[in-house]
């Protein structure tokens, strides 16, 4: 660190007064800064477009937003200590202080160093992504930001949470890959199941056909069968495999379809009653 500080010293004009020199280094920052801050989103953009699939270039864009922030960190403490030789600080102790107090910190601070060592291993391995929806920390929203040190979420009602990456120790991600669009269907009692099934599979093959779901379901859909025995009604269960955050899209559509075809076929669906029972004395 010292030599590259000496060469960049002797390489600034030496006719130039201290308060010169700090103001050539700022300007040099200021401008390093702006030039990263236009250069690395072109790149970032011209390397996603190249990807063969949403996933890795959801990954090339996350990373590159923490390259980003690793650069603009690196380029100010490299300007301080620039600034600080102008003024006849020695930079060695400098450093050997900041390696000594780093570890008296990192004592003190064991939160805030485990939430870049998490922040850090989650990009590693790709668990977390811009415009994922995931389930972390408690929270469940849109990924909007996810640095080092923490992860923004934004939720279905535009609540941003903030959740420091230490406190993720699960990540449940609802759009890696693909994901299953899950319904289920109540009919009553009486109803005939096979005929019920029937009418279900036949939603699912129309909307499998429908040009504007195309790209959405990726399969043909699934029917579990019988789920359950509630209350008023036997549940059954059946699921789309679709494309990443369509489930919810795919779901609604499905249930919309689904209705009118129970209305069409005359099958029941039940919802809880209430008998009231009254005798002659009055009682109930």
């Amino acid at each position: 660190m010292d030599q590259l500080l000496d060469r960049f010293l002797q390489w600034l004009p030496q006719n130039f007064d201290a308060p010169a020199r700090v103001l050539l280094i700022l300007v040099l920052a200021v401008i390093a800064q702006r030039a990263i801050r236009r250069i690395l989103p072109r790149i970032r953009e011209t390397l996603a477009g190249r990807q063969e699939n949403r996933e890795d270039s959801q990954r090339i864009r996350t990373l590159s937003r923490v390259v980003r922030y690793v650069l603009m960190v690196t380029i100010w403490v490299v300007t301080g200590l620039l600034v600080l030789s102008e003024f006849g600080v020695s930079v060695a102790p400098i450093l050997g202080a900041a390696g000594v107090v780093g570890i008296a910190v990192g004592f003190g601070a064991q939160s805030l160093v485990k939430d870049y060592f998490n922040g850090f291993f989650l990009l590693l391995e790709n668990q977390i992504r811009i415009g994922d929806v995931v389930e972390a920390g408690g929270k469940a929203g849109l990924v909007e930001e996810l640095t080092l040190r923490y992860l923004r979420l934004r939720d279905y009602s535009g609540n941003v949470h903030y959740v420091p990456n230490g406190q993720i120790s699960v990540v449940s991600n609802m759009s890696l890959g693909y994901a299953y669009a899950v319904i289920d269907a109540g009919v009553a009692y009486g109803e005939d199941i096979d005929h019920v099934i029937d009418v279900m599979r036949a939603v699912g093959s129309e909307m499998r056909a429908d040009e504007a779901l195309a790209e959405r379901i990726l399969d043909e859909m699934e029917v579990a069968g019988v789920d359950n025995w509630a209350d008023s009604a036997v549940v059954i269960r059946c699921r789309f495999r679709v494309a990443p955050l369509e489930q919810w899209t795919v779901r609604r559509e499905y249930l919309r379809r689904l209705k009118y075809a129970f209305d069409e076929a005359g099958i029941e669906i039940p919802f809880p009653h209430v008998k009231v029972i009254r005798d002659d004395a009055g009682d109930r």
